[in-house]
């Protein structure tokens, strides 16, 4: 697990900064403490970049990327992990192939020659992105994994195109144009964002399953973004004739398992981070029963009983002899880190679970820990979220009756209510937009999108004018695959969409890789396995959710090493107390909001309206304003400090001598010959 970066320049005889390169290294330093690397084809005017996390192959320089080929052809950068690698390199040692290292990165240059890119792909298990340049084609490859896991970053400057792990890295680039775009600040302060965008101009993601091919011709580029891979839900006709559910019950069991055995592989420790959820329970126990010795297991506790999971993942812990470690947090651990994990987070958050994670991750590096199994993709694999359900009983059951329908929907609500305005909407939204493309407005996105009329007002006239015709459903409609969504249950349509938005916008970015990296710390989610995906989403809807309880392959699965009390409960939303309940939360919070959304301030940055924000603020603490509209509130004066704390850091602050410090302070002054 480590940091990438890179640039590829138009003019292949323009010289190369090996420093820039360094520097770019340098700035996700706590991506890859452990060493960085530097090479160049100076002839071809390409470059790449590497700060290492040593997790296989740790000792010595071997592994030290990144990696050229033995015939010189090929330049690879790699970050992530591929499972199963050992198999692979055995393989390719039986054919004749040699490597210089016992990594899991070098595989590729034995595949990719042999294979081609496409096949390649199909090889390749795990959480991944990938930068490789090969000399006969004249062309950069940007590989991201299937679910996003791991993120990559791409622009374009007059010289050409700069990649990197993480958008500071691009910004380490003094050519690269540093500015907020009105339809990226628009989604940040809705939360959901379009896919493959961010809230920065020209800056754009690899989507997950997808490859930017970049081809030279003379001094110019020719760009195709490649979709490889992408979720296969069968047409709802298939549905009527499933596997017998004691089967997949069996499927899914033998494919988790595997998907954790062999995400147990590593040349350093590995624990399991454990909440009082199904899905890293499930983790948790099946990492037990693998292991010979006892797992470190590490809990986030809060201190609001009605958030606070602790008594059940205590429970498993005990139950498997696990060594638990609970890490509990209180409003001012939660809004004094706010700032710090935002710079690592690269977007706005709308609870502060994003803190509690980077402050998890940061005890896991203290007690000597570099990786973590972790429980996210179960509920996109399962259906294990609260408007998947919503989404069942309104679309996707047609026989239902009126009766049994409304009986759903008030259970739903009530075991949900501290989550209405986030999880669920207040009321139901429909989009235009994506009901024509999906059918119906899938409820996971409805919270949001309820947002933006407050988003909008909280934005300055200029920007809003700009935004006249701008319709987020419309923009996010636009990027879902058609041949996806035709003909599929409503539920799997429904699945589809969270994994291609919530998912990788929000579970994976600042619930996942950027919180834990901030702290060199690898998270690897084993439900998000391409196998077992494959089998989830063969399963019917009816054993997906049933009776009324989500999950249900799943949960009977693990049946036999679950707690009782787990095993039988409804889904419970796993986020920190909202700020409004809890008057030392708000404080906390208020105190953030008199150094960011001040009238200074948010003049200075030029993006807010100052007069809409104290509106909100006071709309927030009214009496006579609604339990979920105070939690709407809530995650959108969250966004609020959130898009003044971007500008700050990325927009005012001069990123690219930041770089340049760090470098210096570390000593990565790479040899000219690299």
């Amino acid at each position: 697990m480590c940091g990438i970066a890179g640039i590829f320049q138009r003019d292949p005889q323009q010289p190369l900064d090996r420093q820039l390169l360094a520097n770019m290294a340098a700035i996700q330093y706590h991506r890859g403490p452990d060493e960085y690397g530097v090479r160049c084809f100076d002839d071809r005017g390409v470059g790449f970049s590497h700060a290492r996390l040593s997790i296989i192959d740790p000792y010595g320089n071997a592994a030290r990327q990144p990696f050229v080929s033995d015939d010189d052809r090929l330049l690879l950068a790699h970050n992530g992990e591929f499972y199963d690698y050992k198999r692979i390199r055995a393989d390719l040692t039986s054919r004749g192939d040699r490597f210089n290292s016992k990594t899991d990165s070098e595989i590729i240059l034995g595949l990719y020659p042999r294979l081609g890119l496409e096949k390649t792909l199909t090889k390749l298990r795990g959480e991944f992105a990938v930068a490789l340049y090969d000399k006969d084609e004249d062309a950069l490859f940007l590989v991201r994994d299937r679910f996003g896991i791991k993120p990559l970053y791409w622009t374009m400057t007059e010289d050409g195109l700069v990649f990197g792990s993480e958008i500071k890295v691009l910004f380490a680039h003094p050519k690269v144009e540093r500015r907020l775009n009105e339809e990226g600040v628009l989604h940040q302060l809705i939360q959901v964002m379009v896919p493959g965008t961010t809230a920065f101009e020209g800056v754009h993601q690899i989507k997950p399953g997808h490859v930017l091919r970049v081809k030279r011709s003379g001094t110019s580029f020719e760009v195709s973004d490649l979709q490889y891979w992408d979720y296969e839900f069968p047409h709802a006709d298939a549905h009527q004739n499933p596997r017998p559910e004691a089967e997949n019950i069996e499927l899914v069991r033998e494919k988790l398992l595997e998907a954790v055995t062999l995400r147990l592989e590593a040349d350093v420790p590995v624990g399991c981070y454990l909440s009082g959820g199904i899905d890293s329970c499930s983790i948790l126990g099946l990492s037990a029963a693998v292991r010979q010795d006892p797992v470190k297991a590490f809990t986030i506790g809060f201190d609001d009983a009605d958030y606070d999971e602790t008594p059940v993942a205590t429970e498993m812990a005990q139950a498997t002899g696990a060594d638990q470690e609970v890490l509990r947090l209180n409003a001012n651990h939660l809004y004094g880190h706010f700032e710090k994990t935002l710079w690592h987070t690269e977007r706005t958050i709308y609870n502060t679970l994003a803190v509690a994670k980077y402050l998890m991750s940061q005890r896991v590096n203290e007690l000597g820990y570099k990786v973590v199994l972790t429980g996210e993709g179960s509920d996109e694999l399962f259906a294990g979220y609260p408007a998947f359900r919503r989404d069942l009983f309104l679309h996707g059951l047609p026989d239902l009756e009126p009766e049994e329908r409304k009986t759903w929907e008030s259970m739903l609500g009530e075991s949900n209510a501290l989550f209405k305005g986030a999880m669920l909407a207040e009321d139901e939204l429909d989009d235009p937009h994506l009901s024509a493309k999906i059918g119906f407005t899938p409820s996971c996105l409805q919270p949001w999108l309820a947002c933006t009329h407050t988003a909008r007002d909280l934005m300055q006239a200029d920007l809003r004018a700009r935004l006249k015709n701008y319709h987020p459903g419309e923009a996010i409609a636009a990027t879902f695959d058609s041949t996806a969504l035709s003909g599929r249950h409503p539920l799997d349509r429904a699945q589809y969409v969270w994994s291609k938005t919530m998912l990788e916008g929000q579970i994976l970015t600042w619930g996942g890789d950027r919180v834990d990296m901030a702290n060199s710390m690898e998270a690897r989610p084993a439900f998000l396995d391409h196998h077992l995906a494959a089998a989830a989403v063969t399963i019917p809807p009816v054993q997906r959710i049933k009776q009324r309880k989500e999950k249900h392959v799943l949960r009977e699965a693990m049946k036999g090493l679950l707690p009782k009390v787990l095993y039988e409960r409804e889904k419970f939303a796993f986020m920190a107390p909202p700020a409004h309940t809890d008057q030392e939360k708000w404080q906390s919070m208020m105190v953030l909001a008199d150094e960011h959304l001040s009238d200074e301030a948010v003049q200075a940055a030029g993006i807010l309206d100052h007069q809409a924000v104290h509106n909100m603020l006071e709309e927030a603490v009214a009496e006579e304003t609604s339990r979920a509209r105070k939690v709407q509130l809530d995650a959108v004066i969250n966004h609020a400090l959130g898009v003044q704390i971007l500008h700050k850091h990325f927009i005012a602050q001069d990123v690219p001598a930041l770089a340049a410090r760090r470098a210096q302070e570390l000593g990565w002054v790479p040899d000219k010959a690299a």
